[in-house]
């Protein structure tokens, strides 16, 4: 009969004892045993959640320390060399993700078009492969001792391959397909010995535009790993396949999972090529967002592929794995019984992918599960929640307000730097200080009533002039107060706008041991009051230097929520920098010459297939200059990104125009700079050259290695200096040591460059 399916499951536990787990452990206040006690105890849970759910097809190995990128990585052998030392298979793990005193981390950047960052394979020529873990076999006997039966997940090679970068000028990754398709033969032959009927393997490349070698790739492995393999459910997601169908259905696998969320129009060219006798994975309940699903709607999907199919050639599932959705909606007790009819997370989408497959077995009835949708849809699109004749009114008056900054670059630059007077590779930060455990428990007890609002903001304001006076005496340029007020920034300015819900553990794992708890777009969005205008303005009330003033930008915003779907992405964009303008020209009355105006998640944003991405650059765009446009030549905006792929979107970011960017590229050593010097990128840039993510602290000369980098890239007039993002996460020793390193290697920079800087200068002038 029709199998009901999932293709993965939140690892960090319904109150994140992952990342407690493993914070713990790298700070040395738990053991090893410890943790991987830990991480048995919650896979066990997920696993019985599942099997108690009803799910037919339960998946395993799809649990990880810290990124399913890594884990291939640690299976295939292909640790880089500078980590041979670093202990024991766990530590060195551990070590690629995070780095060590005497080894900088492995890159990292957002998985596709979401939030989770994964770990990026490095690859050289001549490289050599070997299967080095089990943990794929392991945990399939593991839940198979707990009297489990699941189908194990593996990244796909040519996936894995395509997301690696090269460390040799020319060299194409998909070169070393042959070398690690042994490896992949022989974990798949231990799965088969060992009983597993299934094998998910995840190809979400198919959801790209591919490469004649791609497609190439992608056959050669299939005809070489099908025949060892155990039955291969072959997943794409994130996308429609479109040209990509034929090839991905001719594959000699046994079935095909399809997203029928981001694609659904996809359904009917699917049944169309799908070969005789070929398992059809129906992707039917979202896995990127909460709201719950309309099983009339999603029955009708179901029932087309049944009725074409046969129930025994379909699966339902989710459109992709579930790690990028909450654990539970039941541990969520403040939100109102309305609005948490209205949602769905993890545990509660299994039960929509059951209820859709006892439908379609046509002997088991879901009847209550059914009508309680349908009651939710019909509510949640009659709420008045939904909307505010307002906000409607105000953005049909702001498609007259004018995108563009009065005068063009040259001429703000001239006047900014007449305000300001910064010297040379000027200095800062990204935002953010250290939250240390006096700030938690500040917080925590604010918010539970145990501290007062007075004394909270007491120490809130001594945290902020502590920040401001470390700044000062560590020589930095252009300052900031710390954010100690933010809880995250994407949930803070969200718990001050109109149109926003939130819940109490609605976390979702951004890498590693990092977590988020996106705030939930229920409604028109508005902003009824100033929201940073006075820690800005006591922050510079403290200091003589500039201050930044720092904000969230609309994209982002955007981007980290869980985003209502009754209407189009860029109409809530729109709303959202609406809000932001309002903040930036508050913020400038109140006398902050510098304003950030972070986008991180704008690459995040970009449609995989590059026909679709010039409709969203172009809404993209002018909602972040819809925020940023209102203010004078003298004011000095910013804008910061990071972990991400730039050189396909160059002209995008030079259009947004912003005054100065900041962005990650101390893991890729300068790497991602070369976009920006190819483009002959026009505004001013901060190329990050201290690696936030990783407890290394770097020493000068390895900051002014990156800055000479950096120099002969982009002119040495065009660059700032400040770390990769912001520091929230780093204590305090780390952050001064670092900093002052940061600081003395600017200093050093000024004196070297005066020449070339002086020239640079003539130059201009004559033009």
């Amino acid at each position: 009969m029709t199998r009901s399916a999932n293709l993965g499951f939140p690892r960090i536990g319904a109150h994140r004892e992952l990342k407690l787990a493993l914070e713990r452990f790298w700070a040395g206040t738990s053991n090893k045993p410890a943790l991987l006690a830990v991480a048995a105890e919650l896979r066990a849970r997920h696993w019985w959640l599942q099997q108690a759910a009803g799910i037919d097809v339960i998946p395993s190995n799809d649990f990880s320390l810290y990124d399913h990128m890594l884990d291939t990585t640690a299976m295939l052998g292909a640790v880089p060399p500078r980590f041979a030392d670093a202990g024991d298979a766990l530590d060195t793990y551990f070590a690629m993700a995070r780095g060590t005193a005497a080894a900088p981390a492995m890159e990292m950047t957002k998985w596709f078009d979401t939030n989770y960052h994964y770990i990026v394979p490095e690859l050289h020529a001549g490289q050599a492969f070997r299967l080095a873990s089990s943990k794929a076999a392991d945990e399939f006997l593991e839940a198979r001792a707990l009297g489990i039966e699941t189908r194990p997940v593996l990244v796909g090679p040519v996936t894995w391959l395509s997301l690696g970068k090269t460390r040799d000028d020319g060299l194409d990754p998909l070169s070393l397909l042959d070398s690690i398709l042994p490896v992949y033969a022989e974990q798949l032959g231990i799965l088969k010995a060992i009983g597993a009927a299934w094998v998910q393997i995840d190809e979400p490349v198919l959801a790209l535009d591919l490469s004649d070698g791609q497609r190439a790739a992608l056959r050669r492995a299939y005809d070489v790993l099908q025949p060892v393999a155990p039955k291969i459910m072959l997943t794409g997601y994130f996308d429609g396949l479109r040209d990509n169908l034929e090839l991905a259905a001719g594959l000699p696998v046994a079935g095909l999972h399809v997203d029928l969320v981001r694609a659904p129009e996809q359904l009917a060219g699917v049944l169309k090529v799908l070969p005789s006798a070929k398992v059809l994975s129906l992707g039917v309940i979202d896995g990127r967002n909460i709201w719950r699903a309309d099983l009339e709607q999603k029955f009708m999907v179901v029932s087309t592929a049944w009725d074409r199919l046969g129930p025994e050639r379909i699966e339902v599932a989710p459109s992709c794995s579930l790690l990028h959705t909450p654990v539970d909606l039941d541990s969520e007790t403040d939100l109102d019984d309305e609005l948490k009819s209205w949602l769905a997370f993890a545990k509660q989408k299994l039960g929509e992918v059951v209820a859709l497959t006892m439908a379609a077995q046509r002997g088991r009835g879901a009847a209550t599960a059914f009508s309680d949708s349908t009651a939710a849809a019909v509510a949640r699109r009659s709420s008045p929640r939904l909307h505010d004749a307002r906000v409607s009114e105000r953005l049909q008056r702001a498609e007259s307000i004018d995108l563009s900054r009065h005068s063009p670059f040259p001429a703000r630059r001239q006047q900014q730097r007449a305000r300001f007077g910064l010297p040379a590779f000027p200095t800062t930060t990204i935002g953010s200080f250290p939250q240390t455990p006096a700030v938690r428990q500040a917080r925590a007890k604010f918010k539970h009533g145990t501290l007062d609002a007075a004394a909270y903001e007491a120490f809130l304001r001594a945290e902020t002039e502590r920040a401001v006076r470390t700044q000062e005496r560590l020589g930095l340029d252009v300052l900031v107060h710390g954010e100690f007020e933010r809880n995250d920034m994407v949930e803070y300015f969200g718990e001050q706008l109109d149109g926003f819900a939130f819940t109490r553990n609605g976390w979702v794992q951004s890498y590693g041991s990092r977590c988020v708890k996106p705030p939930l777009v229920v409604g028109d969005v508005s902003r009824p009051a100033p929201m940073t205008v006075n820690w800005a303005t006591y922050a510079q009330s403290l200091t003589d230097r500039p201050m930044k003033g720092m904000l969230t930008g609309p994209v982002t915003i955007l981007q980290w929520s869980f985003v209502r779907d009754d209407q189009p992405r860029a109409e809530t964009c729109r709303q959202i920098a609406l809000a932001i303008r309002d903040e930036v020209l508050d913020l400038e009355a109140a006398g902050i010459g510098i304003i950030q105006i972070d986008e991180p998640a704008l690459r995040e944003g970009l449609p995989l297939r590059r026909g679709d991405r010039a409709a969203y650059l172009g809404w993209a765009i002018d909602c972040f200059r819809l925020a940023a446009s209102g203010v004078a030549d003298t004011t000095q905006v910013h804008t910061h990104m990071c972990y991400a792929e730039f050189e396909d979107i160059m002209p995008a970011i030079a259009a947004l125009d912003a005054d100065v960017i900041s962005i990650e590229t101390s893991r890729s050593a300068m790497g991602l700079l070369e976009a920006f010097g190819g483009f002959n990128y026009p505004n001013e840039i901060g190329p990050g050259i201290w690696d936030i993510h990783s407890p290394r602290v770097p020493d000068e000369s390895d900051m002014a290695g990156l800055l000479r980098k950096a120099a002969a890239v982009i002119a040495p007039d065009q660059i700032w200096v400040n770390p990769d993002c912001g520091l929230k996460t780093r204590g305090w020793p780390e952050v001064e040591a670092s900093l002052t390193n940061l600081v003395a290697a600017a200093r050093a920079m000024r004196t070297a460059a005066q020449p070339v800087m002086a020239v640079s200068a003539l130059r201009r002038q004559s033009r």
